[in-house]
């Protein structure tokens, strides 16, 4: 071990006050409790231990107390003293096999390729601009933007967000009804403690959908209805026949996980809907600015917005790790909305004055566009091999966002599949964990946000060896297909 003192334990908490502990002299006890902490891991192999004067000290005991402890630790090969250095532990759990049970398991190994929806590309993520947008606030911000943060978020960003919105997404907001938060599901979580206080108790939420929404839902003690998807988005004549429902959670403009866009019938009649019931429609805007055939559809917010909430969030075109989205409430609910999440606390507002920097600068417009091109590609590339080795495969969704529905044949094993893909390091997503009604056809949800171009090719065969795995029958013992 090096004479120099590194990786000091001084700070390791001593616990002193156990049954077991109390029993005997006072330096059997010191002993005893240096001994659970390197059992416990709390003080590991290599670890130094305070010297003896300065321990002594702290615990307000003599020296002589300290000294009797290490030497007792050092005979039985827990602690290790050299002249002139540091006193360290000596032993790990390793050593001893009565511990081998009590150690955690390792973390499961990361997939080699992931075909998972939910990520973007986190490899682009505009690490430059974004640092330069970090330091351009960080010198440039006035003091009192330092202190207690605006619990409706920057104004700053607000405007600027504002903005975006109502040039990008065709929305009717302003800052005055815009609450910047921590991304879609705080969103929705703050939305539904407003419903709540109004004597809302049912949403409907999409079935299949995003299961986080319903949790956010049912956690804000709000019954969560799934309310069935077609290929013309969300079915409002179920919802109209649903009574106790007054509000409802929807991906117009591009539903998670089936792709379809909500029609213009469909829209004007969950308007019709929300007036009629005098309920609310809270719209979830989650990846709507990647759409390959045609500019992304405006958000339905714009065509009623006294009775929809807008939710979004940089988490699917930045990254999730910054914690950054933004609700945009009807004008009439904006301060009931504030009342009911008074102690919700907004995102860092130095993030907030760097997100701000990074639209207003237009890099945010730059990186979407080269973010579309890139997916673009990468989605033909992902069609295209799926085409080549799954050739009577049934897609759906490839027109906008991160991810496609591929179709399997009846019957298979979707689950079985998605469980072989995971051992031979592909991470994939079965539709059914996306299905409340537990009706959903066998088919998996492939994402190529997180992947690179050239690891669909090898993600894409490994896809394909676990399906004719799954697929291929049981043979007997002589090689014959058993019965």
């Amino acid at each position: 071990m090096p004479d120099f003192q590194t990786n000091l334990a001084w700070g390791t908490l001593l616990d002193l006050g156990t049954e077991e502990v109390r029993r005997g002299p006072a330096h059997q006890r010191l002993a005893r409790a240096l001994r659970a902490a390197i059992r416990d891991g709390r003080l590991r192999e290599g670890d130094a231990v305070p010297p003896s004067r300065a321990l002594a000290e702290e615990l307000g005991c003599s020296r002589w107390l300290v000294t009797e402890a290490y030497g007792q630790l050092v005979t039985e090969g827990y602690l290790a003293a050299r002249v002139g250095a540091a006193t360290r532990v000596a032993w790990s759990p390793a050593a001893d096999p009565s511990t081998v049970r009590a150690r955690p398991e390792p973390p499961a190994p990361r997939a080699r390729y992931d075909l998972a929806p939910g990520l973007p590309d986190l490899r682009a993520f505009p690490r430059r601009r974004w640092a330069e947008a970090v330091r351009t606030v960080t010198s440039s911000t006035v003091h009192y933007d330092l202190g207690l943060p605006d619990p409706a978020g920057h104004p700053e960003l607000r405007r600027t967000l504002a903005e975006y919105l109502r040039r990008s997404r065709a929305a009717d907001t302003s800052a005055a009804v815009l609450t910047v938060c921590a991304g879609i599901t705080d969103g929705l979580v703050r939305v539904c403690r407003a419903l709540r206080a109004k004597g809302v108790t049912h949403v409907a939420v999409e079935d299949p959908g995003w299961p986080r929404l319903r949790a956010a839902v049912e956690g804000a003690d709000l019954r969560a209805v799934p309310l069935a998807v077609d290929e013309h988005g969300v079915r409002v004549d179920e919802l109209a026949r649903r009574k106790e429902v007054r509000a409802v959670v929807v991906g117009a403009a591009h539903q998670f996980p089936t792709g379809a866009v909500l029609s213009p019938g469909r829209r004007a009649e969950l308007r019709q809907w929300a007036r009629s019931v005098d309920g609310f429609v809270v719209e979830d805007d989650y990846d709507a600015e990647f759409r390959y055939d045609r500019p992304p559809v405006a958000v339905v917010q714009g065509m009623d917005p006294s009775r929809v909430f807008l939710l979004g969030s940089v988490s699917k075109t930045l990254s999730p790790a910054l914690g950054l989205g933004w609700l945009v409430s009807p004008g009439p609910e904006a301060a009931a909305l504030a009342a009911v999440n008074a102690v919700a606390s907004p995102p860092p507002a130095l993030d907030q004055l760097a997100l701000a920097t990074f639209v207003e600068r237009g890099w945010y417009d730059a990186h979407l566009r080269a973010a579309r091109r890139r997916f673009r590609v990468r989605r033909d590339l992902l069609l295209a091999t799926l085409a080549e080795h799954l050739p009577r495969a049934r897609l759906e969704g490839t027109a906008a966002g991160l991810h496609v529905v591929l179709h399997l044949p009846p019957g298979t094993d979707s689950q079985a599949v998605v469980r072989r893909a995971a051992r031979a390091g592909l991470h994939l997503a079965d539709l059914a964990a996306y299905d409340h009604s537990g009706s959903a056809p066998p088919a998996l949800v492939l994402g190529y946000g997180n992947i690179t171009d050239g690891e669909i090719p090898p993600a894409v065969g490994l896809l394909r060896a676990a399906l004719d795995a799954v697929a291929t029958p049981a043979r007997g013992r002589h090689g014959r297909r058993s019965r």
